[in-house]
């Protein structure tokens, strides 16, 4: 229904209108809520639809979705009955000075589709109630049927029918955390029978069923990608003697194709979703993991940005994207190509010695690129958690996993072709990034200065924010000030229309280089080969909902990332659960409006609810004891029991 709402916010062709949904179309344009114009169904302008957020004293503020406006003030919802995370459908109250209002005329279903529910016992008596609020479910259940459940069983609940839809395990079991995550978002792993036999059906590629593509096999490309990637979206080759990066990105578009099996389930999924143990890709693994990925040795169907670089002014002097073959001559992970740099890894053969010296000539100008571009753009050191488990999915160690030279040249060739990809069209799928509110900065202010920090307004922001950085790293709290930083800022987003990227310091910006595990660079891949296809008709398909598809992916993009973190808190509460009563050293990362600390000990990672402080302050080292965990929630509860004297 979400997907739906909208849709229509934005206007909805009616070939595209699916057939569960069309009962939906009919009944709102009887009742005028939509309007038909040509064979587009939109809202009326006296319309809107939302998430009805809290209520309190019987009001509440419709937050709108698909458009970024002001939310809605509802003055009159105990009338309606509807609840708080209900989707509505709302009258504008026109005329009326102030806030926007409105008021509720139909409820149209729940803002999350699923949920999770469990099985406690409270005095004697079972009850199932949701897993993040304690609150119970609302399912009519009977207490013979609630009797035979276990304490502890874990369900998964549908939001729009108030039913349970499958037993997920008991709380009690690790092995039930990640079955949790992926309920709440109804993520899956398995595929449908039609997806798997279409993605099967596709043969090993033989170039000479390709005349019309580039064949760039004699180039030496390779990729560079973590020790465990199975998906390979990208390589790279640099041409010393013509100064050409060549960025090759996998061809996915020429087996995923529009209205197809496999591109409904692409949509819906729209990422992949990365847990310690596994992935939940977005394309079946026959595609992700063979036939699209560039693998080594083998060739393969890519979508490749050649750009011609000007040493000198450090710009791309021309490029051109065309659809080639490939074949890569070496898999590499980044561990191997710094120990290159290092000079601990040496050339096995001729192969090895061209890719080594093309790569350290691109090496020189990748860093200097990344000079460039920092003197505009911004250089955070948020840390990403890399954790560890085993075949129970407990926790056997954490770490941080730093950035590396390999790491920083991949980084600085893929922004490139995303670069040269953003320049190509005008409307179509950006990533932007806004600057952050003036109101989001003097907080910022005020919570470093609160620390000692000396809080220096600069005549730009960049300076601004570079003399905080400064500081910080004095301070030795780099990271913490640069988490902080991203946190006032606004959430990077995919849009339409072009906004700059704020972070990168790029006027234009876009998604091109991993349609194995992003949809939005998929669409890219097709809008770009319909404009040098002069192909109207497939232009104009892939811009048809553009609106609405920009607002969907960012918002799966957030669903994913959710699941990733909320994985890693659960693992942390069950290990926690196993501490308790023990001190750990640890960081306070926030106090207000909560009181929170990280754990830097043997493990790292883990953060705590603080409820006793002993006074004391951001970003003090402290030794925090676990004094009680809540495995349902995944929130570990400590008290701070020494503070750390800084050196």
């Amino acid at each position: 229904m979400k997907s739906l709402l909208i849709r229509l916010t934005h206007g909805l062709d009616e070939q595209d209108i699916a057939a569960d949904e069309l009962v939906y179309i009919k009944d709102f344009l009887a009742k005028e809520y939509i309007t038909k114009k040509e064979s587009v169904y939109k809202f009326n302008s006296k319309y809107r639809a939302g998430t009805l957020g809290l209520i309190q004293n019987g009001t509440a503020y419709l937050n709108v979705i698909g458009e970024y406006v002001h939310d809605i003030f509802i003055d009159d919802v105990e009338s309606t009955k509807a609840i708080e995370g209900d989707l509505v459908i709302v009258q504008r109250l026109l005329g009326k000075r102030g806030t926007p209002s409105g008021k509720i005329v139909e409820v149209v279903g729940r803002a999350q589709t699923y949920s999770v529910a469990y099985i406690v016992v409270k005095e004697g008596r079972k009850s199932l109630v949701d897993i993040k609020t304690d609150f119970p479910i609302g399912i009519e259940i009977s207490p013979q049927e609630l009797n035979s459940y276990s304490e502890g069983d874990v369900f998964k609940i549908n939001n729009q029918d108030f039913t349970i839809m499958e037993c997920l395990g008991n709380i009690k079991d690790p092995l039930v955390d990640e079955k949790i995550v992926l309920a709440q978002f109804n993520k899956h792993d398995a595929f449908s029978d039609e997806v798997l036999e279409l993605s099967r059906s596709f043969k090993e590629v033989d170039a000479s069923l390709y005349p019309k593509r580039v064949d760039l096999r004699e180039l030496p490309f390779c990729t560079i990608d973590p020790v465990t990637a199975k998906d390979f979206d990208d390589a790279i080759c640099y041409v010393e003697e013509t100064t050409t990066l060549y960025v090759a990105i996998a061809d996915v578009s020429e087996y995923v194709t529009p209205f197809g099996a496999i591109d409904n389930e692409a949509i819906y999924r729209s990422f992949s979703i990365y847990l310690p143990h596994r992935s939940i890709p977005m394309l079946p693994r026959e595609l992700s993991e063979t036939l699209c990925s560039l693998q080594p040795h083998k060739d393969r169907l890519a979508y490749v940005f050649e750009m011609k670089l000007d040493l000198g002014t450090l710009e791309v002097s021309s490029s051109k994207v065309y659809e080639a073959i490939i074949h890569s001559q070496r898999r590499f992970n980044y561990e191997e190509i710094d120990a290159h740099f290092e000079g601990t890894l040496e050339a096995k053969n001729t192969s090895e010695e061209l890719i080594f010296a093309s790569i350290d000539k691109l090496r020189v100008i990748t860093d200097a690129l990344r000079e460039k571009r920092l003197k505009v753009g911004y250089n955070f050191r948020s840390h990403e958690l890399e954790m560890f488990i085993d075949e129970q999915t407990n926790i056997v160690s954490t770490t941080y996993a730093e950035e590396t030279p390999s790491h920083a040249l991949i980084e600085d060739c893929m922004l490139l072709a995303n670069k040269e990809a953003a320049k190509r069209f005008k409307r179509g799928i950006f990533r932007i990034h806004e600057p952050p509110s003036q109101m989001k900065l003097q907080n910022l202010y005020q919570e470093l200065a609160g620390i000692g920090m000396l809080i220096d307004i600069k005549r730009s922001l960049k300076e601004t924010i570079e003399q905080m950085q400064k500081q910080a790293a004095e301070m030795g709290i780099s990271s913490e000030v640069d988490t902080l930083i991203i946190q006032s800022q606004m959430q990077a987003r995919y849009a339409p229309l072009n906004a700059g990227h704020f972070g990168l310091g790029f006027e234009e910006y876009t998604h091109f280089t991993s349609p194995i595990r992003r949809y939005s660079d998929l669409i890219v891949h097709r809008l770009l080969k319909a404009i040098a296809n002069n192909d109207t008709e497939q232009g104009s398909y892939v811009l048809r909902n553009i609106e609405s598809l920009c607002m969907s992916v960012s918002e799966k993009e957030r669903e994913a990332a959710t699941v990733e973190v909320e994985f890693m808190a659960r693992k942390f509460a069950r290990w926690a659960n196993e501490h308790i009563d023990e001190v750990f050293k640890a960081r306070v990362t926030a106090t207000d409006p909560f009181f929170k600390a990280e754990l830097h000990d043997t493990l790292q990672g883990a953060r705590f609810l603080i409820t006793h402080s002993m006074d004391a302050a951001l970003f003090d080292d402290v030794k925090v004891r676990i004094d009680k965990v809540d495995i349902a929630k995944a929130k570990i509860y400590g008290s701070i029991v020494a503070i750390i004297e800084k050196d």
